[in-house]
C-alpha cells in the first residue's frame, strides 16, 4: 500500500464529493483519483519514471501540484516542490542537486527554462498550459499507456525531498518518506479534530510543507474538502470564508497581520471557521488577540521542514489559555528539550528542541555529514531554543543559531523582539548580535516604524532598557522600510547579519 492509495479508498466511499476546489472549478474525489492514476501511467510508460526518480514542480498552487504529489506516492519517485519566489540560480543549484529528471512548471515562471535547457538538457520540462510544442501535462496524460505502479513501493519509500534555505551556504534537500505524511496526517487529525465534514482553505504555498501538509494534505487522506487559492490574498481568502464557509485555515503571522488589517475583516462572517492554525515562527499575541476577539480560536504547531512539520502543538478543545505556549508533542512522536551534551534538561530551563518519531524526515539528500549532525539516534536536533513547563508544555525561545553571547552573558533575540513590538511605534522588529572587540557580540536591532509614528533610536532603547537588563539593549537601531523574511514569514536573521558591519 502506499499514500495514494487512501485517495482512491475515499473515491471508492465518497466519489461524487468534492476534494478540491479551484478557481471556480471542482474535482470530486473520483476524478482525483482517476488524474492520479492517468498521471502515474503517463509518467511510467512515456517518460519512464522509476522509483526514486525526483520529479520537480514550480508553480503556484495549483490541483495538479496534488495529482503529481500522489502519482509520485504510487510510482515511488520523489516530488520537489520548488520555491518559486528563490532566484534563477539558486533553483538552477536544486535542480542540479537533486539530478531531477522532470519538470512541471507554470508560464508566469518560463524564465527558468533558457538556463535549464542550456545546463541541463536531459531534463524534460512540462507546462500546466497550453503550449504550441504540445509538451503540456495534460498532453502527457493523453498519451499514457499500461499500467500505473512501479514494484516495491510502500509506506517506506521516500515521497517528498524539500529544500530548506539554512542561515549558511547552500540549502540542504530533506527527504519525507509516505509514513511521515501519514503519521504527520494523524497527527493533524488530533490537532483539528478533523473529519471528512471539514473544509479547508489552503493559501500558504505548497512549495512549504506547512502549506501542503499541516492542513492540506490531511484533508484530502481523510476524505475532507480543500479550496486551494493559488496566492495568498488578504481579500480573496476573506470573501471565500464568507462565501464557501470553509471550517479551517492555516496562517502565518505576516498573513494573519494582512488579514487583520483589510478593511473587510471587521465585518466579514468568519463563522464557519472552527481554528486557525498558525506557527512557523513566534506568533505576537496581538495577532492571536485580533483573531480570537472575532471569535476565531488559534491554534499555534511547532515543527520545521524536517518534522513533515508538525511535532508540537495546542489542540482544537484543549487547554489554550497558556500565553506564548506552542502546546504539547504530537499524538505520534516525541519532543524534549536538550543541553549542550545531549542530555534533557529541567523542567524550565532552555535547551535545544529535539524531536523523535515516524514524522522525522529520512535523511538530507547525498548529504551525510549534515544528516549526522541533525539526527542522533533517531532524535532530530532541531537547532531551536525552548522551554518545557512541568506540566510539559513546550514553549520556543528562539533559534540557536540567533543565539548572542556578550560578555558572557546568553541573550536571546526573541526576547528583545518581544519587547521592542510593545512599543506602539513599532510594527516590526528582529535582533541580530553584532561582532564587538570587548564584548564579543551586541545586540543591534533593526525596526520597522508603523505608520505615521515618529519613534527615535533612543526612545526604542529606553524603552527596551525600562523592560529588561542593561546588557540586552540594542547597541543600535537601525530602521528600515521592511524586513526580510521567507515564504513563511519567517525573518531571515542572516541577511540582516550581512548588513551589519562590526562595531
Amino acid at each position: 500500500m502506499d499514500l495514494s492509495d487512501l485517495i482512491a479508498r475515499n473515491a471508492a466511499f465518497t466519489p461524487h464529493k468534492v476534494a478540491l476546489r479551484y478557481d471556480g472549478g471542482s474535482l470530486t474525489y473520483a476524478a482525483f483519483a482517476e488524474r492520479i492514476a492517468a498521471a502515474a501511467r503517463a509518467l511510467k510508460s512515456v517518460l519512464g519514471v522509476g522509483r526514486g526518480d525526483r520529479i520537480a514542480i514550480l508553480a503556484a498552487n495549483h490541483p495538479d501540484y496534488l495529482v503529481l504529489l500522489y502519482a509520485c506516492a504510487r510510482l515511488g519517485a520523489l516530488l520537489l516542490p520548488l520555491n518559486w519566489r528563490l532566484a534563477l540560480p539558486e533553483q538552477l543549484f536544486i535542480l542540479a542537486d537533486a539530478s531531477v529528471k522532470v519538470l512541471l512548471l507554470q508560464d508566469a515562471f518560463a524564465a527558468l527554462v533558457p538556463p535549464l535547457r542550456k545546463k541541463h538538457p536531459d531534463v524534460r520540462i512540462l507546462r500546466l498550459a497550453d503550449d504550441t510544442e504540445g509538451n503540456t501535462f495534460d498532453g502527457l496524460l493523453a498519451q499514457g499507456h499500461g499500467d500505473e505502479r512501479n514494484p516495491h513501493v510502500n509506506m517506506s519509500s521516500p515521497l517528498l525531498l524539500v529544500y530548506t534555505s539554512g542561515t549558511t551556504g547552500r540549502p540542504k534537500g530533506a527527504v519525507l518518506r509516505q509514513e511521515a505524511l501519514l503519521w504527520n496526517a494523524v497527527m493533524s487529525q488530533h490537532m483539528h479534530d478533523l473529519t471528512a465534514s471539514d473544509h479547508v482553505l489552503t493559501v500558504l504555498p505548497l512549495f512549504h510543507v506547512g502549506g501542503l501538509n499541516i492542513q492540506t494534505t490531511p484533508a484530502l487522506q481523510f476524505g475532507a474538502s480543500v479550496t486551494l487559492h493559488a496566492r495568498f490574498d488578504p481579500g480573496a481568502a476573506l470573501a471565500a470564508i464568507e462565501a464557501e464557509r470553509p471550517t479551517l485555515l492555516v496562517l502565518v503571522p505576516a498573513t494573519i497581520q494582512a488579514l487583520i488589517e483589510h478593511p473587510g475583516f471587521p465585518t466579514t462572517d468568519l463563522s464557519s471557521v472552527r481554528a486557525v492554525s498558525t506557527g512557523s515562527t513566534q506568533v505576537p499575541q496581538a495577532l492571536i488577540d485580533a483573531l480570537t476577539a472575532r471569535s476565531l480560536p488559534v491554534l499555534q504547531v511547532y515543527g520545521s521542514t524536517e518534522t513533515s512539520p508538525i511535532a508540537i502543538y495546542t489542540r482544537l478543545g484543549g487547554d489554550l489559555s497558556r500565553a506564548g505556549s506552542t502546546g504539547l508533542p504530537g499524538l505520534c512522536c516525541e519532543a524534549r528539550i536538550v543541553d549542550e551534551s545531549g542530555a534533557e534538561a529541567p523542567h524550565g530551563t532552555a535547551g535545544e528542541v529535539a524531536v523523535r518519531g515516524p514524522n522525522v524526515f529520512f535523511e538530507y539528500w547525498g548529504n551525510q555529514t549534515a544528516t549526522g549532525e541533525a539526527l542522533r539516534e533517531g532524535w532530530y536536533l532541531s537547532g531551536d531554543i525552548g522551554r518545557r513547563d512541568a506540566d510539559g508544555y513546550f514553549t520556543i525561545v528562539d533559534r540557536k543559531k540567533n543565539l548572542i553571547i556578550s560578555g558572557g552573558e546568553n541573550i536571546y533575540p526573541a526576547e528583545i523582539e518581544r519587547v521592542l513590538l510593545d512599543h506602539p511605534g513599532v510594527a516590526e522588529a528582529a535582533v541580530i548580535g553584532r561582532p564587538d572587540p570587548r564584548w564579543q557580540e551586541v545586540p543591534v536591532a533593526y525596526v520597522v516604524r508603523r505608520a505615521r509614528a515618529r519613534v527615535s533610536g533612543e526612545e526604542i532603547a529606553t524603552h527596551v532598557a525600562g523592560e529588561l537588563a542593561r546588557f540586552k539593549v540594542p547597541r543600535d537601531v537601525i530602521f528600515v522600510d521592511s524586513l526580510p523574511r521567507n515564504a513563511l514569514g519567517k525573518v531571515q536573521h542572516f541577511l540582516l547579519r550581512q548588513m551589519t558591519g562590526p562595531c
